[in-house]
């Protein structure tokens, strides 16, 4: 069994503003990501990855964009799922943001 208590791990800094806390088992991946850079002007440039992705936007508010579908204004609660190898990204609106990223299979790249 795998546990994550908060208070005793500390946040990854991934870059300025930009900072996570993972969770795995063999096959399942769920990352706690901060931004505290917003809100930004523009988007991050999109990306893709072979992993399926499900995100919960547990606090703040972001702009998701998925190719080919239209933009998604989305808040706290909210929620969206990408399919393996889409491009995707996201531009915050708020000044703090807090994704909840699941994946799977495991994102070995965050991994170190």
């Amino acid at each position: 069994m795998a546990v994550l208590k908060f208070d005793e791990v500390p946040y990854e800094k991934v870059k300025e503003g930009l900072q996570r806390k993972i969770i795995h088992t063999d096959n399942l991946m769920c990352v706690l990501i901060d931004f505290s850079n917003g809100p930004w002007e523009e988007p991050e440039p999109p990306h893709s990855h072979p992993h399926e992705q499900a995100s919960y936007v547990a606090a703040g508010e972001i702009i998701f964009y998925c190719e080919d579908e239209p933009e998604q204004h989305l808040k706290a609660g909210d929620m969206y799922a990408v399919p393996p190898n889409k491009k995707h990204t996201v531009k915050l609106l708020t000044k703090n943001v807090r994704l909840i990223d699941s994946f799977t299979p495991l994102r070995e790249d965050f991994l170190g």
